[in-house]
Parts: structure tokens; sequence; C-alpha cells
């Protein structure tokens, strides 16, 4: 027996050795490494198991994807003999249980490459960890001459933990082609993320073609031209062009939507509202309970956020007390509700500035009519009139989690975006939730030093979203559909700056969605990380490299002079400084204990080393922003 358990134990470690190896992101549920290597070679063979449409689609992507690096030439077809690559589905009534609809066998041999699932999805994913095995020049855009096509042979066994793994994108604050949307689908599907939120309206614009409210688009979707501070730009003037933006028709949705599907996405419309809406409102004044003259936000300040309740400057609120306002987002969720299949649609709730309620007439009689408590009860009613339109049309709500707050009907689903706080609440009265707490989960956030980082308003660095853990403490796990992360485009101003704030956080998100909690491994995953990070120099991506920049802790010393720590997310790293003016290598000296600062010092310049070669960023840091952050005067 002891012999028994000290066997499986070296199995468990071995398994675990080879995956790091391996560097599989998202880790698998399991993984043997073989002896031998299977050498993929030209006019190599796709063979299929099943006739139907969504394999053989698989089989041709994964075809056309290796085709595209090595220049080979392919066939495909039934499974032979000879077939190099075969793709089989579980007979309907040998299906394997645990791997539902998702998961699948990988058998990589010396002579062959198997993958088996019970759905196409499955082999999809299958097929997205096969091309991981792969040299990292697979994930080249051209033909790559003289390499070796091979991959250690494996036998993985992988199914997800949650069924929701989402990635959001905000194309409202800035806006991204459909071409862009279509790619941010292709890039998060080779990590195995399942749900794309389309985050479609907000103050700065309007994105989705409503024909029966065409203002919409005409007005809504269009900004004056800004380039600067994010709500600290200038307001336009009456007469200044609105020339920034844009919109997808229903016909770009569709197509949209289609590729996703191909893709095996699904995606979530967002209709943000009651707050969040001026883009809504500039397009149709008469929704809001604020009379006046109403323009689509071009990164201008209109919430004073330093307050509570951050009271809005502009009423960028639709009125729950308009009965206009029901039969505009009627017509609204009508046509969307056409164009998306997903069971669900998304209606915001987040944010909802209410002091300009607190001085509507019309919402004082609302509440006294409904007999409603408070600013929250109002909103709730809001909230609450949205759901059975949204049901209407044969969809469930999801909403962020404040719509919790005034009371919540039992069909909605939460998102829950303040920390774990609202999804816990809402677990235990029984709600259905997602959750993409902004501790973890918010991907536009600082993830490095905020001195050589672009500007935003909040720091969430890798390891803290590798902590990510989407059941909290004493909430039933069958309520937790899964959870997302969260690309919020305030400061997004170009494709590339959405692959680098992307990239690499959502590898922890996604390994924290799909893989067994039992299985993550901070160490581990770093190492793996490193090696996406030459997959997508292959492949012209842009990332961030911030793990291994420099980290500053400074504090006071007993005396109350400034003392500065300084450290480093991952191992194995040396930091090397100066405070002479001069650009530190590794021959200057190396930091070993906390700094104090010389006289009539102004400068703390670093760079991190990792051996003899530079690996992190300078970074000039001022003595003056040091002594701020640790309150010295």
């Amino acid at each position: 027996m002891k012999k028994s358990i000290l066997f499986i134990l070296f199995a468990v470690h071995t398994t675990l050795i080879y995956a790091q190896q391996l560097s599989i992101i998202p880790e698998p549920v399991s993984v043997q490494q073989l002896s031998g290597t299977f050498v993929l070679k030209n006019n190599f063979s796709i063979g299929l198991s099943s006739p139907d449409k969504d394999s053989k689609r698989v089989g041709d992507y994964l075809a056309k994807k290796i085709a595209l690096a090595t220049g080979y030439t392919f066939t495909t077809g039934k499974i032979e003999k000879s077939t190099s690559i075969r793709l089989r589905l579980f007979n309907s009534k040998k299906r394997n249980a645990e791997l539902g609809t998702e998961g699948y066998l990988l058998n990589v041999t010396p002579d062959s490459v198997s993958i088996v699932a019970n759905e196409p999805a499955g082999l999809f994913y299958g097929a997205q960890t096969f091309l991981q095995l792969l040299p990292k020049e697979i994930e080249s855009k051209s033909v790559v001459n003289n390499i070796s096509w091979s991959s250690p042979c494996v036998q993985v066994k992988d199914f997800p933990r949650f069924a929701w793994r989402g990635m959001m994108l905000d194309v409202s604050r800035h806006f991204f082609t459909k071409e862009q949307v279509k790619q941010f689908i292709g890039e998060m599907v080779r990590y195995k993320y399942n749900r794309l939120h389309w985050h479609l309206t907000d103050d700065e614009g309007w994105r989705v073609e409503i024909k029966s409210l065409p203002k919409l688009t005409q007005v809504g979707a269009w900004r004056a031209e800004r380039v600067g501070p994010w709500h600290e730009m200038s307001a336009p003037t009456a007469d200044e062009p609105r020339t920034t933006g844009g919109f997808y028709t229903q016909d770009d949705i569709r197509e949209v939507v289609q590729y996703a599907k191909d893709n095996f996405v699904e995606v979530l419309p967002e209709i943000d509202m009651p707050g969040h809406s001026l883009a809504f409102i500039a397009s149709y004044p008469d929704i809001s309970g604020t009379p006046g003259k109403y323009e689509v936000n071009s990164g201008e300040r209109i919430i004073d956020w330093s307050l509570p309740g951050h009271p809005a400057l502009i009423d960028n609120t639709i009125s729950p007390a308009n009965e206009k306002t029901y039969e505009y987002i009627d017509k609204v969720f009508t046509e969307v509700a056409q164009l998306f299949p997903l069971e669900y649609i998304h209606m915001g709730g987040d944010e909802c500035s209410k002091n300009f309620w607190e001085k509507s007439e019309a919402i004082a009689q609302l509440m006294k009519k409904e007999n409603l408590k408070d600013m929250n009860e109002v909103q709730s009613y809001f909230v609450k009139r949205v759901e059975k339109i949204i049901q209407s049309k044969g969809k469930k709500m999801v909403g962020w989690d404040e719509i919790l707050e005034g009371g919540l009907t039992a069909n909605a689903t939460v998102m829950s975006w303040r920390g774990t706080k609202g999804g816990i609440e809402a677990a235990k009265l029984g709600h259905s939730v997602i959750m993409t707490p902004n501790t973890y989960a918010y991907i536009d956030l600082y993830q490095g030093e905020p001195i050589v980082e672009p500007p935003t308003y909040s720091m969430l660095r890798l390891n803290q979203s590798y902590k990510f853990e989407p059941v909290p403490e004493g909430v039933e796990p069958k309520l937790i559909l899964g959870g997302q992360a969260n690309l919020w485009s305030e400061r997004l101003i170009n494709w590339r700056s959405v692959q680098y704030m992307t990239y690499p956080r959502s590898f922890a998100i996604i390994e924290s969605l799909w893989s067994p909690k039992e299985n993550k491994n901070w160490n581990s995953f770093v190492k793996k990380v490193e090696k996406h990070f030459e997959r997508f120099d292959a492949a012209e991506m842009k990332y961030s490299t911030a793990i291994y920049d420099c980290i500053f802790k400074p504090t006071k010393d007993t005396e109350g002079k400034l003392q500065i720590e300084l450290g480093t997310e991952i191992e194995g790293l040396d930091i090397y400084f100066t405070f002479d003016e001069t650009n530190p290598d590794n021959f200057y000296p190396k930091y070993n204990s906390p700094l104090s600062v010389p006289k009539d010092a102004v400068m703390l310049k670093v760079v991190t080393y990792r051996g003899n070669k530079q690996i992190g960023k300078q970074i000039n840091m001022p003595i003056a922003v040091l002594k701020k952050r640790a309150k010295i005067q």
C-alpha cells in the first residue's frame, strides 16, 4: 500500500513538472509526458470521425493555422491508417461524462496526434493545446523555414472548471472596428475563453444600430476628437466637428456573432443604463429628467469621483419617472434580442449618479406613487421594469452588482465587480453570479510602476490577478457561473494598447476559470508566461513585461526620513541603482537592503537584470514622488 501511494505521488509530481516544461496555458487537468516526439511533415492530413460541420470547421481551423506558418500542404477527410492528426467524437452511447461539452483527451505519439471529445468544442480546445506544444514559430503569420515542427509526446485529459469564461471589451469609450473585434475573439479563444461581453453603449458612444431609433447612431455614435488625459479634456464647442467614433450596423453585429459562434464563443451584449447613458440622452433628450442640451462625452469630466455617491456634473442618467424612457428601451431591446442568440442581455446598472434625481419633481411624484423610500429603490424600480422588458424578448437579465441595491427580482444574474461582496450577497439570495471583481479582474489598470505605465487610476499586478478565486468562501459553488476579465477602454486608444493591457493578465484569469484550483502554482505559471511571451514575439503581438520591472516601497524610517525598499514581482532578478544622475547597468551597486537618500539627490534610477542581461525597463524615479507616496512633507 505504501509503495502504491509513493508511486501515485511520484506520478502526480512528474505530471506537474512536465506541465511546467510544456508551458500550456491554461493548466490542464492532467498531463503526462511520454518518451519521443511527433514530427509534423509536409502533406500532413487531418482526419475526422464525424462529418458534422462544426467538427469539419475545427479540422479546417487547425489545418490552416499549421499551414500558415509551416507552408505545408494538407488534406482533410476521413480517418485513415496514415492520418497525421485525428479528431474523434465519442459515440453518443459512449460519451465521457467527465469531459462534459468542452473537455477533450489529447494523445500525441511518435506516429500521430489524436484529439477525442464529446462535442466539437472539445476538439477545438484540444487543438489549441496541441498548437501550444508546437514550436513558438507556429504563431508566425508567414512561412518559417528550417524548423523541425515537432511536439513532445503527451497524454492530456482536460476540461473546464467553469462554463462562463469571459472577457469584456469596451468599444464605447474608444471604438474598435468589426475586424478588430473579430481579432479579439480570435486571440481570446487561443486560451479557451468562451464568452465575449460586448460593452456597446456608454457616455462616450452608442455603437449598435437600432433601426427604430436612428439618432442613436446618427448622433450618439460620434464625438469631438480629443487626445490627452481622460476626464481632463476640454468640452467640445458647439461648432466643433463630431467625427470620432463609429458604430456597427446590424449586419456587422450578425457577422461578429457568427464569427464568435464559429469559434465556440457566445456574445453577451451590454446596453448600459440608467447611468452611463449620455450618448443615449444626446440622441433622444426627452428621456432625461433634466431639461437641457446634451452632447456625447468627448473625455471631459462629467462625474466627481472624489465625493460620496459620485455626483454627476451633467445629468447622464435616464429618468425612471419618464414613461417615454420605457418605450425607447423596449425598442432597443427588441432589436438587440434579435441580433444576439445568447439567452442573456446585460443592462448595466452601475455607477448611477442620483443627485439630479434628488432634485426632480417627477422622481418625487414617482416615489410617492410607488411608495419608494430612497434613490436606491428608485433605481430598483427602473431595473425591475427593464427586466420585464428583457424577459418579454425571451431573454434573461444580467446587471452589475449595483442592481442589488433597493431590492432585486429572483431571476436576475449579478455580475460582481466591486470586489467579491456583491457576488457573495447575490449568491446568498439565490442569484446566479458571474465573478469579475476589480480587485483581480480589471485588466485596464496599472500592471507596473505608474511613472512608466500608461495612466489609469489603480493597480493590478499579474500576481494579484493570479490569486483570483471565483468561488468565495461560504458560497454555494453551483451559483457561480464563472467569471471574466474586464477591459475598459477610456485610456485604450488603439489596438496595440488593447493587447498590451490584455496580456499577460488574461492568462492569469483564464487559469482561474479553466484549471483545477489545486493545479495552480505561481512560480510555474510565471515560467509558462515567459514562454508565451516568445510565442507573442513570433506573432508580433504586443504585451506587457511589467513583471520584470522594479517595485518601489517608500516608507519613513524612525527619524521620519525617506527609506526605500526595492523589489520585483518575480524571483531571480537583480536590481541595480544609482542616485548620481547616471544610467545604471549591472556594474553599478546592486540592491541588497533598504536605501537612504544621499544629501541633495533628486533622482533614483533603477534597472533589473537576470544574470548579465537587462530584462526590465530603466525607471527614473524622482525622490519627490517617493516622498509624496511615503507621506513625507
